[in-house]
């Protein structure tokens, strides 16, 4: 065992006994570690900006201090706010067999929740799950990923300055690590990252009947229906494509255009990425692909579909490094790797349909994804829509921005994951909704008891089940 591994084993001890002594905080304990959290991440995000982008090579400090710095402050703010009436036991309803009795839902913190983060939105998918995890009560170890060692060094700094090591933990380490940390008896484990990767994650987890939350990606669509205002469809496409570099999982994956608009679609993205990045080199606005192996990838990913028959039309430069222009490719078809794979950066394939129902029909056929955007659809034809596909969430008009709604849930279906976290739905899902009924003295339950077949039994049995007919 390593040291690492073994730092893991008796952090996760160590939590365990600090929340069996201290098993429920107040809503003012919660919410003042929530404050020291905002706190601390105000004052490390100068060096939060510097680690993110030293990790990727260029990042831009802009959406840094949007996402990773901006987001979670947002959604603490939101928790804040509600936690009081969030952590309220509910009252509910008995049945009429036991009317005059009490039946509530308490809302009691799991224990020790762990964190495995990806590499694309570091603190944010980290502080994510952490603040709805404190919000309910918990005790949080996080993992962060390979790829961001210095972000992890400023994570940690700045969690432990405002947490205790038993109550906040942060870890990075690679590949053994991660599969170690995916191992441990968690009491919740929330995972973000590929659906591959998420399967191990889950396989893991089983073998301590550890419940999981799996935020998993997957091929987002963005329609543009006929008749919607093209221009404006591509230049919110084209941003959701260039923002991180693509590197998101709630980018837009693949564009559903109208057959007759595809040359002023793909003309039109073309002209919005180049108004928001004149160059692609030496840009510091514009982020570089995490990895040379991930770079690499996309590439491959072009050669493959210009390989296949694709027509592939790059807009901006190629330069030595990891800052690779956008690349639009049409005449797609399902044996290109791009049809396939999630393609997380700045790689658009444009496909064409010739009927609405087509492109519903080619949005339902496929494992259901993280988001789908659709543009130029309002009233009926959206509620057939939403009733017709499943996918994670929705914006309309516009892609991404109902994950930055901490009012909302955030999280998958199906290929795409299970669970959700952000505000109310993931105080719930970090508690566990514990079932509580209270018989007042005198209530006759014992007529439910054996010996069976006494008259009240039977007066009981006929009011709600009627004379049998056998």
């Amino acid at each position: 065992m390593s040291e690492a591994i073994g730092r893991m084993t008796s952090t996760l001890a160590a939590q365990r006994t600090a929340f069996a002594a201290h098993p429920y905080p107040s809503a003012a304990e919660r919410k003042d570690k929530l404050k020291s959290l905002k706190a601390a991440l105000q004052n490390w995000q100068g060096r939060m900006v510097r680690a993110v982008n030293a990790d990727f090579g260029t990042r831009s400090p802009t959406e840094t201090r949007l996402i990773e710095v901006l987001g979670p402050t947002l959604e603490a703010n939101h928790a804040i706010k509600h936690l009081g009436r969030w952590m309220r036991r509910r009252r509910r309803h008995t049945e009429l067999l036991f009317a005059t009795n009490q039946a509530w839902v308490e809302y009691q913190p799991k224990g020790v929740v762990g964190v495995i983060v990806p590499w694309n939105f570091p603190s944010y998918l980290a502080l994510g799950p952490l603040i709805a995890a404190i919000a309910a009560g918990n005790r949080v170890m996080i993992k962060m990923s390979e790829f961001t060692p210095q972000t992890t060094e400023v994570l940690a700094g700045m969690l432990g300055e405002a947490f205790p090591e038993d109550e906040v933990a942060v870890f990075g380490g690679e590949v053994e690590e991660s599969k170690a940390f995916g191992a441990l008896a968690f009491d919740h484990l929330v995972f973000t990252g590929s659906p591959a990767v998420g399967r191990h994650v889950m396989r893991a987890a089983a073998e301590n009947l550890v419940p999981v939350t799996l935020e998993l990606g997957g091929k987002s669509p963005a329609l543009v229906a006929p008749g919607a205002d093209v221009a404006d469809a591509a230049k919110r496409i084209a941003h959701g494509k260039a923002f991180n570099a693509g590197q998101v999982c709630l980018a837009p994956d693949y564009a559903l255009v109208p057959r007759a608009a595809v040359e002023e679609f793909t003309a039109a993205v073309a002209e919005e990425f180049r108004s928001m990045y004149p160059n692609t080199v030496g840009n510091a606005d514009y982020t570089s692909i995490i990895t040379d192996r991930h770079a690499d990838r996309l590439r491959g990913l072009v050669a493959d579909a210009s390989d296949k028959g694709g027509k592939v039309i790059t807009v901006g430069e190629h330069g030595d490094g990891r800052q690779l222009p956008l690349a639009m490719v049409t005449e797609v078809h399902d044996e290109m790797e791009i049809a396939q794979e999630e393609i997380f950066g700045p790689l658009l394939p444009v496909i064409p349909y010739d009927s609405y129902e087509e492109a519903v029909a080619y949005i339902r056929d496929r494992p259901r994804p993280l988001a789908l955007y659709a543009f130029g659809i309002d009233g009926e034809a959206l509620e057939e829509l939403s009733r017709e596909t499943h996918a994670g969430g929705m914006s309309l008009n516009d892609w991404g921005w109902h994950a930055f709604q901490h009012d909302l849930p955030f999280g998958g279906i199906g290929n795409s994951g299970m669970g959700s976290y952000h505000g109310e739905e993931g105080f719930r899902e970090l508690s566990h909704a514990k079932a509580m009924f209270r018989r007042h003295r005198f209530f006759p339950t014992g007529i439910l008891y054996p010996p069976y077949g006494g008259l009240l039994q039977r007066l009981t049995l006929r009011l709600f089940l009627k004379d049998p007919k056998d």
